[in-house]
């Protein structure tokens, strides 16, 4: 039997048969302090796992740091991506600069510096153009 009564002194259970039996009263309350901590330790433990709201509020701080860190990450990304594109563009420019011939490039510079005649020979060639396709269409060329 392993109840209190029957004076059974090796009930399983006990902490003095589960610690092997204490020696003494000091080994004994030393015993009892270990467990006391033990205890206390699972308790804290269950306490955190029952806490939904305070586990909630250590998961969002933890997804707030990881969208902060993501943000810096993708803020320097498109930083070093637009250095890149403002690089390649201007090589781009110089290529296109030295690359054209001398003639081209006056004609271009004089246009902008007085773009009211380039805009008025531009508006007289549309013009051609869209009256040479209204004769075509009305003697039904197509």
């Amino acid at each position: 039997m392993t109840d209190a009564t029957s004076g059974d002194t090796t009930r399983s259970g006990s902490t003095a048969a589960a610690a092997g039996g204490a020696k003494g009263p000091d080994e004994l309350r030393q015993q009892i302090e270990e467990t006391r901590g033990r205890l206390g330790d699972t308790v804290e433990e269950l306490a955190g796992r029952v806490d939904v709201k305070g586990r909630a509020k250590a998961r969002v701080a933890d997804f707030r740091d990881r969208a902060g860190a993501m943000t810096v990450q993708l803020r320097s990304t498109a930083a070093q991506a637009g250095h890149t594109v403002q690089e390649k563009a201007a090589r781009a420019g110089h290529a296109v600069e030295h690359g054209t011939p001398g003639p081209v490039r006056n004609a271009v510079q004089a246009g902008l510096r007085h773009p009211r005649p380039v805009l008025v020979v531009g508006a007289a060639a549309g013009a051609m153009v869209a009256a040479g396709m209204l004769r075509r269409r009305h003697n039904g060329h197509r």
